[in-house]
């Protein structure tokens, strides 16, 4: 027994260890890639330096109705921590729905045939790696957190924002900002910040994770990194989860209408 828990002990250390230089690189590497980004290092970014901006914002009704299809059916959409546990700490409730199109590149077929132009929006957008409506249900916050990789920037293509507006909004570092229907915010999630619908009706945006812009040869760092980050069990295993949502999602919207 006492040599049992001596082996046990022994390898709770080492695993111990391996995370702590697991975190470590990681935040070694944030730094580099912070110094390395060609769009700067900041809570929120200028979308005018993103050339391609104007082209997904040009087409954002296209994608809200293909929103506006899907939403009576929102009850049967799952809470971001029924597909990847790390979310439990921010949200325990119902009050965060998602509808996923990719994840890490990772392709959601049933959803992706079912809401065309959005996928057509998300080619526009170079290095696109994750991508999904991300529902806020009334009176819901997303408590103050940080993400967990520098190599990506985040989007939010507003798609349905309650009135009043100011009871809205999100805040990165120092800044808050809020969101407005048809318009891209950009910014990096590496950032302490925190979200909130403080109104009495839905919130839905465009969540999108896309590649940093970096210099050579932090560029092809981070290319190796995504490509692990993309077979690793935390992705891996939430696209798994995923994957059976959609097939009772598809198996309720495939009847002759929304269930209450």
């Amino acid at each position: 027994m006492q040599k049992t828990q001596a082996v046990a002990e022994q390898r709770g250390a080492v695993g111990s260890a391996f995370m702590r230089l697991g975190r470590r690189f990681v935040w070694g590497m944030d730094r580099y890639f912070g110094r390395n980004s060609t769009v700067g290092d900041q809570p929120f970014f200028d979308v005018r330096d993103f050339p391609w901006v104007p082209a997904v914002e040009a087409d954002w009704k296209k994608v809200r109705a293909e929103l506006d299809e899907l939403l009576p059916y929102a009850a049967h959409m799952p809470n971001f921590q029924d597909i990847s546990k790390e979310q439990k700490n921010l949200s325990q409730d119902d009050g965060w729905k998602t509808f996923f199109f990719y994840a890490y590149g990772i392709k959601a077929a049933g959803n992706c045939k079912r809401c065309p132009e959005t996928v057509k929006l998300l080619k526009k957008i170079p290095g696109m790696k994750t991508a999904f409506f991300s529902i806020l249900a009334p009176g819901k916050h997303l408590p103050a957190h940080r993400g967990p990789y520098k190599g990506v920037l985040r989007l939010h293509l507003a798609l349905l924002i309650p009135e009043p507006a100011a009871e809205c909004g999100i805040r990165v570092g120092n800044e808050t900002r809020h969101w407005e229907e048809g318009k891209v915010m950009i910014f990096d999630d590496t950032f302490d910040h925190e979200a909130w619908n403080h109104t009495a009706a839905v919130r839905v945006v465009l969540f999108v994770d896309m590649m940093r812009p970096l210099r050579f040869p932090a560029r092809f760092f981070n290319s190796c990194m995504t490509w692990i980050i993309a077979f690793s069990p935390f992705v891996l295993g939430s696209a798994g989860s995923y994957l059976k949502w959609e097939k009772r999602f598809e198996a309720v919207v495939n009847q002759d209408g929304p269930k209450p």
